[in-house]
């Protein structure tokens, strides 16, 4: 069953079939004939096996390919929820997104199913409690002070910019811009606005460093999400040495700073131009996808003819005397 969205925003029935075979046999062939290029849709699909309280179980499908219109894609996010409890959550057993059809084959769900048992990564507040841990020297954030730590050069951040990243952390600013002052050696405020996200490319300076924090509003297997992210932008040697170098120590204060204002960072990015900034880059950085397959050690090959292995014994040696 497929319920795709109509011109009234409303969840309609696109089409529907009954079983033939088991659910493995059918599923590519009835699948695949409901995946519309950009467009969005939601599949139930029943499997064999059956609950004591809910009877058969179904396979949730939620196809959002990345081609699709970005309204779409946000009102399939919104409608999601809505739908699984319309339908009976208890009789959901599993869940399966996909944004390109390889997702929602039969051997993209086998695969689904592996990545389900790798090991569960580090979710955000335990990765910074983790690197928390790693930092153990206190920094001094006034104004008026500069403070060397071990961690870097902790510069005094203005009171502008602080009420900026105060505010982000509030949602009331999209994308907030830091910049160091050289001669000054304070961090100031650039700008604080709102900003889509094929316009923040425009943002990053080609000839200077900076510090960006952006909120990516996004979707990720079917569910809207909010993550901000901490850009730092380094063009490379059109900057001075100085600047490098400043800009390079003064980061991780500066996170610290900003993270104590309130402000959650799911994710601390480094680049050196702003057309690296596309949706497809921030998905991959915060969404990365988890790989089985690790290549196993090759043992080097031995010098060639080198002849065969000796083995090498070593033995003692008897001295005898002979008297004259």
């Amino acid at each position: 069953m497929s319920h795709q969205t109509g011109i009234k925003e409303e969840l309609t029935p696109a089409s529907s079939a009954k079983p033939i075979n088991k659910w493995q046999d059918d599923y590519d062939k009835m699948i695949k004939p409901l995946i519309v290029e950009n467009q969005p849709a939601y599949i139930l699909y029943r499997l064999d096996t059956k609950s004591p309280d809910s009877g058969y179980d179904w396979l949730f499908i939620s196809w959002s390919p990345d081609t699709a219109p970005v309204r779409q894609k946000m009102l399939y996010a919104s409608t999601k929820a809505t739908l699984k409890q319309e339908f009976g959550t208890a009789s959901i057993k599993e869940e399966l997104h996909g944004t390109v059809p390889e997702d929602i084959t039969l051997e993209g769900y086998h695969k689904h199913k592996r990545n389900d048992t790798a090991p569960v990564p580090l979710t955000t507040a335990e990765e910074e409690l983790a690197e928390l841990k790693k930092t153990t020297a206190a920094t001094d954030y006034s104004v008026e002070t500069r403070h060397q730590t071990l961690s870097g050069v902790a510069f005094p951040v203005t009171d502008e910019a602080k009420q900026a990243i105060t505010e982000m952390a509030k949602g009331v600013h999209e994308y907030v811009q830091l910049k160091i002052d050289l001669e000054e050696e304070k961090i100031h405020l650039v700008t604080a606005c709102d900003v889509s996200l094929d316009k923040l490319p425009t943002k990053v300076p080609s000839d200077a460093a900076r510090y960006h924090l952006y909120n990516f509003k996004h979707t990720h297997e079917g569910d809207y999400t909010e993550c901000i992210v901490f850009i730092y932008s380094m063009p490379g040697y059109s900057c001075t040495i100085k600047e490098r170098m400043l800009y390079s120590s003064c980061k991780g204060p500066l996170l610290d700073l900003i993270q104590s204002l309130g402000v959650i960072i799911a994710k601390k990015l480094q680049i050196t131009e702003g057309e690296e900034l596309t949706e497809g880059f921030l998905q991959e950085e915060l969404h990365p996808k988890i790989s089985l397959h690790q290549p196993k050690f090759a043992k080097p090959k031995g010098p060639p003819n080198r002849g065969a292995k000796r083995i090498t014994k070593v033995q003692e040696l008897a001295t005898t005397g002979q008297e004259s």
